[in-house]
């Protein structure tokens, strides 16, 4: 599978749109995260579509909400702008309250089709090898970067990986069980 243009076009509006953010933890340049996601999900046989749409994950919630997300419709199609707006959890500002916002985000996952899974599972799954990095170079203080804590994110990746397993299969399920044990077992927390 090739990509066009168009996904080197999704890189520099990625770039545009989060050059000054930085991650939690070590605060490595956000970009890097949105490359990375694009990348596991390029490597699993994503196509340009889905590239650009986790390329553009985080676009609507941390960069302009709905206004943002017309503006990737305009560019890239209805298909990306659906998939970016099904990776979002919210395109509310201020957005609402952490647990009420992640289980939302766990049902509406549980019921989402494989293009959109295979997004948020190599999204979950960068994530969570980060926050694996940290804790190793940190320790536990890195928990405190999280809203959720250690608990309440340990609680999120258990339930958004079974949530992404209803109805599908995939071998990133399986990477996203082996990073959790890692987290665990990182933590000394009894896997639920």
């Amino acid at each position: 599978m090739e990509y066009s243009q168009r996904a080197g076009d999704a890189l520099a509006f990625t770039f545009d749109l989060h050059a000054t953010q930085t991650r939690k933890g070590a605060g490595a340049p956000y970009i890097t995260h949105l490359i990375a996601v694009a990348a596991l999900v390029g490597e699993y046989g994503g196509n340009e579509d889905q590239f650009i749409a986790a390329l553009l994950h985080d676009a609507v919630e941390d960069q302009g909400g709905r206004k943002t997300l017309a503006l990737i419709r305009e560019r890239y199609g209805a298909r990306v702008a659906e998939l970016v707006l099904g990776a979002s959890e919210t395109d509310d500002t201020p957005k609402p309250p952490w647990r009420s916002r992640k289980e939302q985000h766990i049902a509406k996952m549980a019921a989402a089709g494989a293009e959109l899974k295979l997004i948020v599972a190599a999204d979950k799954l960068h994530n969570m090898r980060s926050v694996l990095r940290d804790l190793r170079i940190e320790g536990p203080r890195v928990w405190e970067n999280f809203t959720g804590r250690c608990d309440g994110t340990l609680w999120y990746y258990r339930e958004m990986r079974a949530a992404l397993a209803e109805g599908w299969e995939h071998p990133i399920l399986e990477e996203l069980d082996e990073v959790i044990r890692k987290l665990h077992t990182d933590t000394g927390v009894e896997q639920a």
